[in-house]
């Protein structure tokens, strides 16, 4: 079965409710096999549209990465990242 990766592209509006997303987001991702390869941190804006935090994360599976992002666990979280940011968000299947 081929792995998965979650990329995200973020601007954060308001630290304190992404924060909270943050932290709820991170047990939902990982309860569905969910390895974080880049959250945050240095990068370089090649082409496109700069928003300053970008996320990797990889899956199991197609299915694992949507079944995450369809969960109450998820939702929940998401629910705190509404409003607080700016976000694209794909999920991509590794060769």
């Amino acid at each position: 079965m081929k792995t998965a990766l979650w990329i995200a592209h973020v601007k954060v509006l308001d630290d304190v409710a992404y924060g909270e997303y943050a932290k709820r987001a991170g047990p939902a991702i990982a309860a569905h096999g969910g390895v974080f390869l880049a959250r945050g941190g240095s990068y370089e804006q090649l082409e496109g549209n700069d928003r300053a935090r970008n996320v990797v994360a990889r899956f199991p599976s197609l299915a694992a990465a949507h079944d995450c992002y369809n969960s109450p666990a998820y939702q929940e979280a998401l629910g705190f990242a509404r409003g607080a940011s700016e976000r694209d968000l794909v999920i991509v299947e590794e060769l």
